[in-house]
């Protein structure tokens, strides 16, 4: 590991103007599960490393009548053993008590798995489900970018330099149902294989996978099939060859091409044979 700066700022404009200041050669530390590591291989060799967890508001869980706000530290462990989360949205508690192990999820935040735009990130399926929010500060305050069109290719996203994730929200639909699933080697500690999530609400239907594109994706035609037709049998048997036909998955050393494609149409029959 090459030598580097380090700065542990207590203010998102003391940390904006670090990393403006350093450029393309700094990198923002958070739980740190993902960067260290590839610092360590000398994949990633950052000039300055910007601590973000002294800056208090990145820290909160917020639950309104109608939104729940994940501030951009808040652990992984925290977010699935958090009371409110676990009630109202069981399937998000249960993607972020999925990843990696208990020690990972003391570090690790939902906040970089997102950021780190893997293609299999655990979080991403349910977030994508709810039709998240991420929050962005840089030069025009804080905005929101759908995290549908966040994540533009793997480990890319639609982040310009120096900008910083505050956080990621979504409204709650009291009516909602969602189911998460992951399917890997091992039952822990190991990455997707391949992960979905499905979500009905008001009668229409959310999709989404990991592991099965160059970014994790919402299905869309098959949601489209599933909104407009009354769910039987015959219509999960179909939704299940659409959704194959909407993933474009890679074969590698955890499962071929093939097997994921079949292994979404069993996640996704599933989940809605759950509501048959």
């Amino acid at each position: 590991m090459k030598p580097f700066e380090y700065f542990r700022p207590t203010t998102l404009e003391d940390a904006y103007k670090l990393l403006n200041q350093y450029g393309d050669k700094a990198s923002i530390l958070n739980g740190g599960t993902d960067l260290i590591v590839r610092m360590r291989e000398g994949h990633s060799e950052p000039e300055a490393v910007v601590d973000i967890k002294q800056i208090e508001s990145l820290r909160a869980i917020r639950v309104s009548e109608d939104e729940i706000f994940i501030g951009a530290c808040v652990l992984l462990n925290e977010l699935g053993s958090h009371p409110e989360i676990r009630k109202k949205v069981p399937f998000l508690a249960q993607a972020a008590l999925s990843v990696g192990s208990k020690q990972v999820r003391n570090r690790a935040t939902c906040v970089g798995n997102i950021c780190n735009a893997s293609p299999l990130a655990d979080t991403a399926t349910p977030l994508l489900a709810l039709d998240a929010d991420v929050h962005v500060y840089g030069d025009e305050g804080v905005k929101q970018i759908p995290l549908k069109h966040f994540f533009v290719f793997v480990r890319k996203t639609a982040l310009k330099q120096g900008e910083i994730v505050t956080g990621i929200s979504f409204k709650i639909d009291g009516a909602s149902l969602g189911i998460f699933q992951k399917i890997s080697r091992r039952k822990e500690v190991d990455l997707s294989t391949v992960c979905g999530t499905v979500v009905r609400a008001d009668g229409a239907y959310r999709v989404s996978f990991g592991a099965v594109a160059p970014t994790p994706i919402r299905l869309t035609e098959t949601e489209a099939y599933l909104s407009s037709k009354p769910l039987s049998p015959e219509t999960v048997e179909a939704a299940c060859e659409i959704a194959k036909g909407e993933v474009s998955p890679i074969g590698d050393i955890r499962a071929s091409k093939a097997y994921r494609e079949d292994m979404v149409a069993v996640v996704l029959k599933q989940a809605l044979s759950e509501w048959l």
